[in-house]
């Protein structure tokens, strides 16, 4: 994997400061950064993080040898975004910690949860953006608890973990 590129460094160095901001750790939001590294929160809701845990438990179900992690912060074009759920391999997670932290290069799977505050412009650029930064497959799960597979398309079911139902 290729050293992060100066933009890449400016948005590793800019989540260090949101992270370490006393203020943002207390906020009950999801936390990401546009590509100018200005912050975007996002409310969490009780039915977002139940369906955080059912993809957590559907994943150690079916896709063995993986690390399963939430709200996992991926370095993107478009600033730094953070997947609901990601799926990746140990061999994956080591190349991952060689660009930095958060890292430049994304796990395999990459899960975004949709809800009343997303749409669908938003998660085909989020899905655009997890791929640039070399996801195998986004998964979207949509309100009605469908799992839609992506990578160059849309798939029927996932190549990286076969066997993974389409509905939670």
């Amino acid at each position: 994997m290729p050293a992060p590129t100066t933009a890449e460094q400016d948005q590793q160095e800019r989540w260090a400061e949101i992270r370490s901001d006393p203020v943002l750790r207390e906020l009950s939001y999801k936390v990401e950064t546009n590509r100018r590294g200005q912050l975007i929160l996002s409310p969490h809701s009780a039915l977002h993080s139940d369906r955080q845990g059912d993809l957590i438990a559907l994943l150690h179900e079916h896709a063995g040898g993986g690390r399963v992690r939430p709200e996992f912060p991926i370095v993107t074009a478009k600033g730094t975004k953070v997947a609901d759920v990601v799926w990746c391999t140990a061999a994956r997670r080591d190349e991952m910690e060689g660009t930095g932290d958060p890292p430049t290069l994304a796990p395999e799977v990459c899960i975004e949860v949709m809800s009343e505050s997303n749409d669908w412009d938003e998660m085909d650029e989020k899905r655009a953006l997890y791929r640039e930064a070399g996801a195998e497959e986004v998964w979207i799960v949509t309100e009605e608890k469908n799992i839609r597979f992506f990578a160059d398309g849309e798939r029927d079911t996932s190549d990286v973990i076969p066997g993974v139902p389409n509905r939670l």
